[in-house]
């Protein structure tokens, strides 16, 4: 399973600092938004057992994943 479901206690300053760091990775900020955004949305629809997880939010997975994706190229290629 996704390290991502698996998350019991979200740690804010982690959030906060993926979150930078994926707007500095970004060529445009607002590309990378809606791209989060849009990730966010498809994996609320997709995935109904999250809709009662009010500790691992969509959004949040969606930060973490495509911060990983863009600085760890090797998960994708796997």
């Amino acid at each position: 399973m996704n390290k991502y479901y698996e998350l019991k206690r979200i740690d804010l300053k982690n959030i906060t600092y993926k979150t930078e760091e994926l707007l500095e990775l970004a060529n445009n900020r607002y590309k990378i938004t809606i791209q989060v955004a849009n990730r966010a949305k498809r994996s609320k629809y997709e995935d109904i057992d999250i809709i009662d997880d009010h500790i691992n939010k969509p959004i949040i997975r969606a930060i973490l994943e495509m911060v990983d994706e863009i600085t760890q190229p090797e998960i994708i290629s796997d």
